[in-house]
């Protein structure tokens, strides 16, 4: 039996013309292609002020710039995330100060964020978990009372919603990741969608040296006065052909991820030491991935791949890395969540027969040994 992977690449046969066309086309910048996927972005989410970027992390530094965060100040964030969640914030100069997380769900807890608020604070991240949007409202609220920035991590959040409306629409900031394994990919690339439209245009300039791009010059190769630095962060023509043609299959993608996570729920309920994650009835989860706690979770890890199950912890408590060694504290939900904590496949290649098998599989490690 071939292995049931944890991940799969999303790449549709419909993208091959239009890709070559572009490739031979004399023009592989940032361009038309670029455009018109920021317009067919805007359509999707509800929200003009999208800017296409190379990767998510690029789309987190950006939003930490517009933050005007820098040297001395304070960002509040979550230990239980990609590495790229908070590299940005050590290049933007600034400390780390981790806040703790609900040890079921994993996602950052307000009322630990408020506790950790001090004079230096300038920013929160909070980080969608799997897909599972945040409290946003009351984040919010915490950072509208001491005059904060909040930047969603929305990575693993592709479609999902908060209160009947997309994750993209909420905070100051919305960074998405459009890398080789997400709901839909570029190859590599990444979103920011920017509340306010003052923040757009900046972040317009920002992400290509700070040179303004939609005025007139005299010399279409010589810029006018760039008035602060900005970074190589845009996107290409290539990538933003993919990502077109991959929004034509989205809602078909992130309706599968959900009928499976929702399959999974009712089916993995009530199993002797495991425990689903429970979803707040006014979030819809785009369920990138799809997390479990087991215990005796290396013994899962290893009967699931004897059986032909990929499953992965997917990503490591950032805190225990030598880099973010200056922000060490006592985080007693991310060690709880953490030590159980294990993702199944979801995703939009998991077959009926791929769902139960898995949860057949699941059910009989059950069985064996945790009763």
């Amino acid at each position: 039996m071939k292995k049931i992977p944890l991940f799969k690449v999303h790449m549709p046969k419909s993208v091959d013309e239009e890709l070559l066309h572009v490739l031979h086309s004399g023009f592989i910048g940032q361009g038309p292609k670029v455009n018109e996927f920021e317009e067919r972005l805007a359509r999707y989410f509800g929200n003009n002020n999208v800017l296409t970027l190379n990767a998510g992390t690029s789309a987190l530094q950006l939003a930490l710039r517009l933050s005007d965060v820098g040297h001395g100040d304070e960002v509040i964030t979550t230990a239980m995330t990609c590495t790229a969640t908070n590299m940005p914030i050590l290049a933007s100069g600034a400390k780390i100060v981790w806040a703790d997380i609900d040890p079921i769900n994993g996602l950052i807890e307000p009322g630990s964020i408020e506790s950790k608020i001090t004079p230096r604070t300038k920013a929160i991240i909070m980080v969608h978990f799997g897909g599972i949007p945040c409290d946003i409202e009351k984040i919010n609220s915490i950072a509208k009372k001491y005059n904060l920035k909040v930047i969603e991590d929305a990575a693993h959040a592709f479609g999902s919603e908060y209160k009947g409306k997309k994750i993209g629409n909420h905070s100051d900031f919305v960074a998405f990741s459009l890398q080789a394994i997400k709901h839909i990919t570029t190859v590599d690339g990444g979103l920011l969608f920017c509340k306010e439209n003052s923040d757009y245009e900046r972040g317009k300039l920002l992400r290509w040296f700070g040179i303004d791009r939609d005025g007139e010059r005299k010399d279409f190769r010589c810029e006018e006065n760039i008035t602060e630095y900005g970074y190589k962060f845009h996107m290409n023509d290539i990538a933003a052909t993919i990502g077109i043609e991959q929004l034509k299959y989205v809602d078909k993608l992130v309706s599968k991820h959900m009928e499976n996570m929702k399959f999974y729920d009712e089916k993995l309920t009530n199993l002797a030491g495991i425990r689903i994650i429970e979803k707040p009835t006014n979030v819809l989860s785009s369920s990138w991935i799809y997390t479990l706690h087991v215990n005796k979770r290396d013994l899962f890890i290893k009967w699931m791949d004897d059986n032909n199950i990929m499953t992965s912890r997917v990503h490591e408590r950032n805190d225990i890395h030598d880099a973010f060694s200056d922000s060490k504290t006592n985080l007693e939900g991310v060690d709880k969540f953490n030590k159980t904590q294990v993702s199944i496949p979801v995703g939009w290649w998991i077959s009926d027969n791929d769902r139960n098998y898995i949860v057949k599989k699941i059910k009989e490690f059950s069985e064996i040994y945790l009763k």
